[in-house]
């Protein structure tokens, strides 16, 4: 009498660990997209608030957070739905009558989970990468979405006995080398210098010190001094806080000649003559923010735009563009 073989933990309880997984990630990842579509702000903690540390909003500020015009935690989110749709799929549809197919059914859901696990996760360490080497900042919600990945792909490959061990060698490694090239492909112009550029705008690689937050480097030119002038005369005002990285980035492209022009309030209580209630009554919910002419100009806008919505006339001479990553 043969003695029945014994079917490891983790053969049966994978599908349902990289289900819980995928969800966890599908509900960060809303979260993020929800926020975002709405306007809002994420929260990145009590502490960070006190401190300043805004990695989070500037990370999910920044070009690397939009492919093809839509927030990427709508991809990410997508991505995630598809990961618990293969991994519980197969434990809710009965086909039971039908062995054959229910095999089919899960082999390619297995391998689904395999080249999705993968794509994951290799796009995730691409964005760990940029996290760390161009962003230089933190962000938690990004962290743990590159480790709900690197759960996913690990978990798919203990998770069964593959029949064919060339399998998770072979698919693995061409989705990888897929991947990476899609996701070079994508952000090309985000790596790259933009059409326009002229001068790169320092960035900060300090922490943000209160009341003033970082010092401006650079410094005007006559056309930056004209429309910071045009602004203030028509009325426009700029809402900011000392450590907004954007907000920094708009004050280096007026130079510190020009931002002295600038009708700006300060939102942060612990910046320098700050007016939290004027931000609270204006509704601001990120920064900077523009007013002007009646019309709200959310994050960081360049002279030439600022001169297009206002009216501006004056020399168009600008010196700086947006930071060149």
């Amino acid at each position: 009498m043969s003695r029945r073989r014994s079917i490891p933990w983790i053969y049966r309880w994978s599908r349902p660990i990289i289900g819980v997984i995928a969800v966890a990630g599908a509900i960060l990842t809303a979260y993020l997209t929800i926020t975002k579509l709405m306007g809002g702000e994420v929260s990145c903690g009590v502490e960070a608030a006190k401190t300043g540390a805004t990695g989070c909003k500037s990370v999910l500020d920044s070009p690397y957070a939009t492919v093809f015009g839509l927030p990427l935690s709508l991809l990410g989110f997508l991505a995630y739905i598809s990961m618990v749709t293969f991994s519980l799929g197969p434990l809710f549809v009965k086909l039971d009558n039908n062995k054959r197919l229910r095999k089919q059914f899960e082999d390619w859901t297995w391998l689904l989970l395999l080249a999705g696990g993968t794509s994951m996760a290799i796009f995730s360490g691409y964005l760990m990468y940029i996290l760390a080497t161009k962003l230089q900042t933190l962000c938690y919600y990004c962290i743990s979405s590159a480790i709900f990945s690197l759960f996913l792909m690990g978990f798919t490959i203990i998770g069964r006995e593959w029949e064919e061990t060339g399998q998770i060698f072979f698919i693995p490694i061409i989705v990888a080398m897929i991947t990476l090239v899609g996701t070079l492909g994508v952000y090309a112009g985000v790596n790259g210098p933009t059409a326009d550029s002229r001068t790169p705008i320092p960035v900060p690689n300090t922490q943000p010190q209160p009341p003033n937050g970082w010092n401006i480097t650079t410094t005007s030119g006559g056309a930056e001094i004209a429309l910071a002038k045009h602004l203030t005369a028509i009325g426009a005002k700029e809402y900011g806080t000392f450590w907004c990285p954007h907000c920094f980035e708009q004050k280096q492209l007026f130079g510190k000649e020009a931002f002295k022009e600038i009708d700006y309030i300060e939102c942060s209580p612990n910046g320098k003559n700050s007016d939290p209630q004027a931000c609270v009554t204006a509704g601001i919910k990120s920064y900077p923010t523009w007013e002007i002419k009646g019309q709200v100009f959310r994050g960081t806008q360049l002279p030439k735009k600022l001169a297009e919505v206002s009216g501006y006339e004056g020399s168009m001479d600008f010196k700086y563009t947006m930071p060149v990553h």
